[in-house]
């Protein structure tokens, strides 16, 4: 029976540059959304529910793209490159609308308008997203999957870092306003969402181009037999589940560092008042010095968590590189339990970080954590599935990561109002003691599980 080529490392790189443009897209995303939507009117308390948007545009979409992509053969295109460029349309469509929803207003208030184009931008990241994960299993023999994967998350961490630093960069370097005055958004924020659109078309467009798929005909002669020929049940493997719940408890502390930690910066490190007393104070009286050094102040760190958030970023990039390393050394479930352990504590040293300088040692341990979150799971699992579903089981497994976010997103927002009374850094820790608690569920991962 014929078997799989083994790729070259730039061969794998091509096939997973898309992501670099997906993962710029959702850092922007992360690093601007709770930002951009408190600009148009949301609380802090309500900030959760705005989030929802994420997780269930993924929940359903996921799936069927899988599902669609399973059974698409393009002789142009292939299997899953359809799926990545329809949704990069979508995406940089997206990109643009959202930093402009005040422009759309006429009976609905720009926070809502906000809303649908944030869902329009997680749909259509979701599509471009869920088959490059199929992809890297479609075209790599398994004693390559867990260099495939890393690869990739090394791509996506720097797409993060890009589009984290962008807004900073472009006050800082180029001169680009962060100020609110006279404006809904802040241009660097604007004009970054706009140069996130470019490249991430450009980045799917290179994968596209440079990146071939196997046909329903070497498939056959691989031994993958093709769903319409096939009768077999869709049976979810143990190793799955046990993943799954790894994975709750890892994206739950996740959601809780994207949704709060603008606020917990401003508020706990900083000491200083909401976005909504601020511009009331402003309002009341324009020219309240104090009230525009607090909104001066509370600009420049909504600015400074992208440079946090690509700093962890960053640091995945790196790690992702000596995964298949440590892997080989002390297995995969270790490796993942030690990396999410690392994670969990520096969740919860954002508590004691002094200033804004500070908050980057943290990070340091979140983007090892960050790095095995997205290889070390996809690794485990890809051997496990059957190669003729692999979209559909990875969109399946997807459930793990959307559920926990809908989960924190219905309850962080009253947890923090009503047990935290409003102070938003106690829901960094509690990500943090979950996420350790995601570390000792790896010790119930058996090696024979995932061979």
């Amino acid at each position: 029976m014929k078997q799989k080529q083994s790729l070259s490392f730039w061969q794998i790189f091509n096939m997973s540059f898309g992501f670099l443009g997906i993962q710029m897209g959702f850092a922007l995303q992360n690093g601007n959304a709770s930002r951009i939507l408190t600009d148009y009117g949301a609380n802090v308390e309500s900030l959760s529910w705005f989030w929802l948007v994420a997780p269930l545009t993924g929940m359903i979409v996921q799936p069927i793209i899988g599902y669609w992509s399973d059974r698409t053969w393009s002789k142009t295109l292939g299997r899953r490159r359809p799926y990545f460029l329809a949704g990069a349309i979508l995406a940089c469509i997206a990109l643009v609308l959202l930093p402009n929803a005040d422009r759309f207003t006429g009976v609905f208030p720009a926070l809502l308008v906000g809303a649908a184009f944030l869902m329009l931008m997680d749909t259509s990241f979701n599509i471009s997203m869920e088959p490059f994960r199929a992809l890297v299993a479609d075209n790599l023999p398994e004693s390559q999957g867990t260099k495939g994967f890393a690869i990739q998350t090394a791509l996506i961490g720097v797409g993060a870092v890009i589009g984290s630093f962008l807004p900073w960069i472009l006050t800082n370097w180029f001169g680009v306003s962060n100020s609110l005055s006279n404006v809904k958004v802040q241009p660097n924020v604007v004009y970054s969402f706009y140069i996130g659109a470019i490249v991430f078309m450009a980045a799917i467009l290179w994968t596209i181009f440079k990146t071939k798929e196997y046909s329903p005909q070497e498939r056959i002669e691989l031994g993958i037999v093709e769903l319409d020929k096939t009768k077999d049940k869709l049976r979810i493997p143990k190793i799955m589940w046990k993943l799954g719940v790894i994975q709750f408890f890892s994206w739950f502390g996740l959601f809780c560092m994207w949704v709060y930690t603008t606020t917990s910066l401003r508020e706990h490190t900083y000491d200083l008042p909401s976005m909504e007393i601020i511009k009331e104070a402003l309002i009341k009286n324009p020219n309240d010095t104090f009230a525009k050094s607090q909104l001066l102040l509370s600009e420049n760190l909504g600015d400074w968590v992208g440079i946090l958030f690509g700093i962890y970023n960053g640091v995945s990039a790196i790690f992702a590189l000596f995964i298949p390393r440590i892997a080989r050394k002390i297995g995969n479930a270790k490796t993942h339990m030690f990396s999410l352990l690392i994670g969990g504590i520096g969740l919860i040293l954002m508590y004691f970080m002094p200033n804004k300088n500070a908050m980057i040692f943290p990070m340091l341990f979140i983007g090892i954590a960050w790095a095995s979150i997205l290889a070390m799971p996809y690794s485990m699992l890809s051997g496990a599935i059957p190669a003729n579903r692999m979209g559909v089981f990875m969109g399946i497994f997807n459930f793990f990561i959307t559920l926990p976010q809908i989960v924190s997103a219905l309850f962080s927002g009253p947890i923090v109002k009503y047990i935290f009374g409003g102070n938003a850094v106690y829901a960094l820790v509690l990500g943090g003691v979950l996420m350790i608690i995601a570390g000792i569920l790896c010790l119930f991962i058996k090696k024979e599980q995932i061979d």
